[in-house]
């Protein structure tokens, strides 16, 4: 779930770009089939060709670029560059049409042609409409560059959708973490790209049957649903590192709405809300069920049913005009719960405490530290994007169908009989139930303002803990923890390089409460190129 501010940027890349794609050969094939997984266009448009040594130079250019470097590691391979464009389905099983990029190694070293393995990779939330991860020459396409230098330049063929809604995508919403449609996506994409790499300019490089599955934020929480449905579908999966990741969705967003507002929240609650109401078409019956007055009000917002992301216009701009709060998700007003709410005196009492600002006595366990509660707080305001009869609708009925991971552990798993449509649809897609049976790693920081650890990643450690998984099958790396103790010296170098680098944001920001200010907001988006470099360690062993 990552907003896309572009913290590692980088200078553009000048590169050869390849003016004999194929659509310029004049003799690309169309598929005549819009049958979910078919190729579109045979062989697809070669965006740009790189060579290691011009790819390290110009990653040497910049200090952002050579950040990269020093995580990545010196190019050992040039990349191909394919827009390949592939037919899927939108959430409610419609023909949609998607893109993405095809990374193919190339070079004389034997790690860069010949058989290889296949990277598929979920990219975080982008809140651009026009988001291309094959655009790797434009400085902003950050994620791209980086998975580009991470994996394709050392030897992996990268699979990676923009997903459907994205790019060149006719669907007019983004299914935002639906565990069926985006795994569908990532699979389709998948065969797409394997109908493509025998007709690419790089041919010489081919499939070696090993997959490795990975994506990070959002693209986390796919790469679990991914791996989990071609799991079940009796697909091989060689490994899987999804990278911190919403898994435990219906924990996730109970926290929320008692309180616990992540960072980026007030982009994300309204994509998850359009998605899950064009997938089950029950969350709400007018915008107004849910929104504040301030916001159904606003025109564009109102024009768009609440399906203002992602958009074409930044997202800065849609908070500068009003069509979205940049952090009030909840108004600071507190919903006041009563006996004739059918609570007695006590329990109403309870839920009016436990929906106040949060605090150190009122919010639930798992306990919160002083500037997780400071972050917390700054996601209410007056209005707030969210309207307090709909959250104390919400609240009801989590304290009646409680969660067993929130307010307070029990189970872990989620609430067994909700009844609001919002956090059956959570449920729906929560992913506490998956157990995997290919090697997995999940990577996170337990400091990590946007998908909390203690509710994701950490949910899913207890859960399969408790089922008896271990190692070698299951991993875990917090890349806050002490680098004492991770199990390589080569992830301690990675935790100790991540932690100065907050370190040196702090710092950058003047330290203190500025400096906390801007260690929460850079977090989510500077950990990514860290979290790809443990996938990679990973992905080696076999």
């Amino acid at each position: 779930m990552c907003i896309p501010r572009h913290l590692v940027a980088m200078a553009v890349i000048t590169v050869l770009l390849c003016a004999c794609g194929g659509s310029d050969s004049g003799t690309a094939s169309i598929a005549t089939s819009t049958a979910r997984g078919t190729l579109i266009q045979d062989p697809p448009y070669r965006v740009a060709s790189l060579n290691a040594m011009a790819l390290g130079a110009q990653l040497s250019a910049s200090a952002s670029g050579q950040q990269l470097l020093q995580i990545a590691g010196t190019p050992a391979c040039g990349v191909d560059v394919y827009d390949f464009q592939y037919y899927t389905v939108g959430a409610k099983g419609e023909t949609t049409t998607a893109s993405g990029a095809l990374m193919v190694p190339t070079g004389a070293a034997g790690t860069c042609s010949g058989p290889r393995p296949v990277v598929l990779y979920a990219h975080g939330t982008q809140t651009d409409k026009a988001a291309n991860l094959a655009n790797i020459t434009d400085a902003s396409d950050t994620e791209g560059i980086m998975i580009a230098a991470m994996f394709a330049a050392q030897g992996y063929i990268v699979v990676a959708p923009n997903y459907a809604g994205y790019d060149i995508s006719t669907l007019t919403y983004h299914p935002f973490l639906d565990a069926d449609q985006q795994s569908k996506d990532m699979m389709d994409s998948l065969q797409a790209a394997r109908t493509a790499l025998p007709s690419t300019y790089a041919s010489a490089t081919s499939d070696n049957g090993q997959l490795f599955i990975t994506g990070y934020s959002q693209g986390g929480y796919v790469a679990m649903a991914t791996q989990r449905a071609m799991q079940s579908a009796g697909q091989t999966v060689t490994a899987a590192a999804p990278m911190s990741g919403p898994y435990a969705l219906a924990a996730f967003g109970d926290l929320i709405m008692y309180g616990g507002v992540n960072f980026g929240s007030t982009a994300f609650v309204p994509m998850i809300i359009t998605s899950y109401q064009q997938a089950y078409g029950n969350i709400l019956s007018s915008i107004s069920d849910i929104y504040s007055p301030t916001y159904t009000g606003n025109s564009t917002f109102a024009a768009a049913n609440g399906n203002v992301l992602p958009s074409t216009t930044p997202i800065d701009t849609l908070f500068t005009d009003g069509v979205l709060p940049e952090t009030a998700l909840l108004d600071s007003t507190t919903p006041v719960f009563t006996t004739s709410m059918g609570l007695n005196a006590t329990q109403a009492a309870t839920l009016t405490a436990a929906a106040a600002l949060p605090s150190s006595t009122n919010f639930p366990t798992p306990p919160f530290s002083t500037a997780q509660l400071q972050l917390f707080n700054s996601g209410f305001g007056n209005p707030g994007l969210i309207n307090n009869t709909y959250r104390t609708q919400y609240i009801l009925d989590a304290a009646a169908n409680p969660d067993g991971l929130i307010p307070s552990a029990s189970t872990g798993m989620p609430a067994s009989g909700p009844q609001n449509p919002l956090r059956i649809a959570l449920k729906t897609n929560d992913l506490r139930t998956f157990k995997p049976t290919s090697p997995t790693l999940l990577c996170g920081g337990d400091q990590d303002p946007t998908v909390f650890y203690s509710v994701n990643t950490g949910a899913m450690q207890n859960l399969w803990t408790a089922e008896g998984l271990a190692a070698p099958l299951v991993n875990y790396v917090d890349v806050n923890a002490d680098p004492a103790t991770a199990p390589t010296q080569q992830l301690a170098g990675i935790e100790t390089a991540f932690q100065q680098t907050i370190a040196g944001i702090s710092a950058a920001a003047g330290g203190g409460t500025a400096g906390q200010t801007a260690v929460v907001e850079n977090y989510h988006a500077t950990v990514a190129p860290f979290f790809a470099a443990v996938a990679r360690s990973f992905f080696s062993n076999f």
